[in-house]
Parts: structure tokens; C-alpha cells; sequence
């Protein structure tokens, strides 16, 4: 991966210039090493290299530095690489078919939780677009519960994976997507955090639903990273470790880790009304390499931080919106 060009930016979700500094170069570089540590001592020895994708291995580099947003408090990368290294980063991914069918099954039943949420919040099954909809564990599950569901995203190799299982996928992005809409609903799931203008998307979203339809988002919550990457030089720093390891924010490999506000403050701009509001944990990703001692661990750690933020949503690791077109 060759090095990426980067930019200084104001906030991306209400254009502030003022940021207040969360982890600098030297902070981010232990965090990496942390990272890795953590996942060497949970991994078999005998693991496979393509197997630490999204694990200690990710689509970006990481950040220079994580600034959060004294308006909004969005947590984003600043400066950021510019918008087309990220995509074309994506883009060319080959991931082996191996790998896409291990994600594709540990996803379908993850994503079992957001396929029954949407339709309990839209009445009933109808017409979805998964932007990112990736190796399809979503188009999978919502099929499932009776939804008429097609994807939309930008690698090659992920797509054609996706509808040789039989399902309807558009190779490109958001704003390229040319396909006929008034849709139910427009589910997010895997990349509003990595939009370089999640406005833009939203407003595009916007356009493609029916009034009345929904959009659902899923996306890292900044102020958990924030808070919690605080503990990591302190006498808690193994459970910090551990929390934003299990729930894929050490090392921030996102552009921007959205808070409740700074959610509400975007959607609202972009004519939605936030209708449900959860919070979460990132989907399992213990496999076979995962050891069992370490597969138990994440099932405890996150069944915990579930029961912990069940009733206070901006406390959790991951956030999870249903907002209807007003």
C-alpha cells in the first residue's frame, strides 16, 4: 500500500474549523503495537495472513491524528487522506474466496438483529438498499424476513461474490447509483463512517426513498473511542485495551466516529427525524483461528458492554439510527 496524500479539513458533519486534539502520532503508533499485541496472543500461530484483515490489518492506513469536533463533537481523522486513496483503496480489493465466504456467513446471522429491527421500525418488510452491502450477510438476513433487498458497492471481487449467491448488486458507489428509487428503506450498515461527505450521502439517500422511508445507520460512537483511549496509559489500560480491541477502534480505522449529536445534528440538515436510537457492539469476528479462551472472551465482553448501555445508548462502542424522511 503505497502512502496516501492527505488534507486538512473543517468538521465534515457541521463545517466548524476549531478541533480539539484526541490522540497524536506518538499515541496512535502505541496503539498499533497494542493492537497487535493483543490480537498475536488471541490468534492460533498457525493463522492464515489474510485472516487478520479488519482484525490488526485494515483497508487504510492509520491515522496521523484524531481530532474531535468542538461544535458537534464528531471524532475524525485531521488531517485525512484525500477522498479518492480511500476508495480506490476498496475498490481493489481481492479478497480470497475463502475469506468472503467465512464473512459472508458470520455476517448473515449478525445481521439477523438489524434485518429485524429495520421492519419492526418500517411496519413491515418492503423494498431495501444496502449501501456497502459487501459479501451480502445483510441482503442475506433481510431477504429472510421478507424484504425485496439489492446492495450497492464499490469492490469487484465483493460483488460478484455476493450475487453469484444469488442476490441483486450494483457495483459503484452512492452517488453513482443509477437504479430506480423509491425504496422502504436505505441501510447503512458498514461505511457511513468512511464517506468522505456523509451529508452528501444522506442527502442522497433522501433522494432515493419514498416519503415517509427509512434510513438506517450503524457507525463507530467517537465519544466511546474518546473516552475510553484516555485509559490506555493508566491502570486500566488492559480493559481499554480490550474494550476498543473487541469492538474495532484501537488504531481509529475509521474517518469519522460519529456521537449521538453530531448524528442528529446531520440528519436533521438533511431532512430526516431520528425515530429509534441503540447501541451496540462491533458483530462477532472470532473464527476458527481464534482460540478458544479469546472466543469466550469477546462473547463476554461484549454481551457485558450490551447489558451496560442497554438503557444509555452514547455509552456504547457502536451506534445504530433509524431515521425517517420526514
Amino acid at each position: 500500500m503505497s502512502s496516501p496524500a492527505y488534507e486538512l479539513t473543517p468538521c465534515p458533519v457541521c463545517g466548524a474549523q476549531a478541533d480539539e486534539q484526541v490522540a497524536g502520532p506518538e499515541e496512535l503508533r502505541a496503539e498499533v503495537e497494542a493492537l497487535w499485541a493483543f490480537h498475536t496472543r488471541r490468534l492460533r500461530p498457525e493463522t492464515p495472513p489474510e485472516h487478520l484483515t479488519d482484525r490488526v490489518a485494515f483497508s487504510q492506513h492509520p491515522p496521523l491524528r484524531v481530532a474531535r469536533c468542538t461544535v458537534c463533537g464528531l471524532v475524525y481523522r485531521n488531517p485525512r487522506e484525500r477522498a479518492y486513496e480511500l476508495r480506490d483503496v476498496y475498490a481493489g480489493e481481492e479478497p480470497a474466496p475463502e475469506v468472503l465466504a467465512a464473512l459472508h456467513d458470520t455476517q448473515r446471522s449478525a445481521y439477523a438483529a438489524q434485518a429485524r429491527r429495520l421492519t419492526e421500525a418500517a411496519g413491515g418488510p418492503g423494498r431495501v438498499l444496502e449501501v456497502g452491502s459487501y459479501v451480502g450477510g445483510f441482503l442475506a438476513a433481510a431477504t429472510e424476513v421478507g424484504w425485496r433487498a439489492e446492495g450497492v458497492d464499490v469492490n469487484a471481487t465483493a460483488s460478484r461474490f455476493a450475487r453469484q449467491r444469488g442476490f441483486v448488486v450494483h457495483e459503484g458507489d452512492l452517488a453513482s447509483f443509477v437504479g430506480a428509487g423509491g425504496f422502504d428503506a436505505v441501510a447503512i450498515w458498514n461505511c457511513f463512517d468512511q464517506l468522505d461527505d456523509p451529508r452528501a450521502a444522506a442527502h442522497r439517500a433522501g433522494e432515493l426513498l419514498r416519503r415517509g422511508g427509512w434510513l438506517a445507520i450503524r457507525v463507530p460512537n467517537g465519544a466511546f473511542y474518546a473516552t475510553v483511549r484516555a485509559r490506555l496509559d493508566g491502570p486500566g489500560a488492559p480493559l481499554a485495551t480490550a474494550l476498543l480491541a473487541h469492538n474495532n477502534l484501537l488504531t481509529f480505522p475509521y474517518r469519522h466516529g460519529f456521537t449521538i449529536g453530531s448524528l442528529a445534528r446531520l440528519l436533521d440538515r438533511t431532512g430526516f427525524t431520528i425515530e429509534h436510537l441503540y447501541g451496540d457492539t462491533l458483530v462477532p469476528i472470532a473464527d476458527e483461528w481464534t482460540q478458544e479462551w479469546a472466543a469466550w472472551e469477546e462473547r463476554v465482553v461484549k454481551g457485558a458492554l450490551r447489558v451496560l448501555t442497554r438503557e444509555e445508548a452514547e455509552r456504547a462502542p457502536w451506534l445504530e439510527v433509524y431515521a425517517r424522511r420526514g
